[in-house]
This record gives C-alpha cells, sequence and structure tokens, in this order.
C-alpha cells in the first residue's frame, strides 16, 4: 500500500512535466515496513515531499497517516505551495491560493 501511494504521488509529478525540459535535482526515499518518506526536486522548481506512518496497527482503524507538501511555478511566474495532510478524515490541503471553507 504505501509503495502504491509513493508510486502514486511520483508518477504525478512525472506527468506534469515533460522529462525533456527538466533533470532530477534530488531524490531521497527512505520506505520500512510501517512508515516511509520522500523528497523530490526538479530543475524546473518542482519540488514534493511526504512522509506517512501506519497508525492503530492490528485494529479495526489501521490506517495510514500522511503528511506532505509540493510547489511547483505556475504558467504565470508564481510559485504555488500545498501543504496537506491525509487521514481518517479525508485529503486536507492547504495553500494561499485555495479558497478556504
Amino acid at each position: 500500500m504505501k509503495f502504491i501511494i509513493v508510486f502514486v504521488a511520483l508518477f504525478a509529478l512525472a506527468l506534469a512535466s515533460n522529462p525533456q525540459d527538466a533533470e532530477t535535482l534530488r531524490y531521497e526515499s527512505n520506505v520500512e515496513p510501517e512508515r516511509y518518506e520522500y523528497a523530490v526536486e526538479t530543475s524546473d522548481g518542482k519540488t514534493a515531499q511526504e512522509e506517512g506512518h501506519l497508525e492503530d496497527q492490528g485494529t479495526e482503524d489501521e490506517a495510514i497517516v500522511v503528511k506532505g507538501s509540493y510547489s511547483y511555478v505556475g504558467d504565470d511566474g508564481q510559485t504555488y505551495s500545498v501543504n496537506y495532510v491525509a487521514d481518517k478524515n479525508g485529503f486536507q490541503p492547504q495553500g494561499a491560493h485555495l479558497p478556504v471553507a
């Protein structure tokens, strides 16, 4: 499950850019049985980092809790950043450019 989350996040980052235009400047990853973390930075200004851990292991409430962030340079030249948490309450993004309920 953890591998899938990391793979999907990295796949989304790869799709967002043309691989001929950007190079990976930094890639760090650590995947363990009950936790993981990764960080990626590309030459076109994109960054992503995430960490997750297994909570309530062995119970009916067992779930992966994820915290992370990503940023990118928009077409307008502005850098957009999003911090997020994903847990039993769902995906909760925060960013200066995102509407607040």
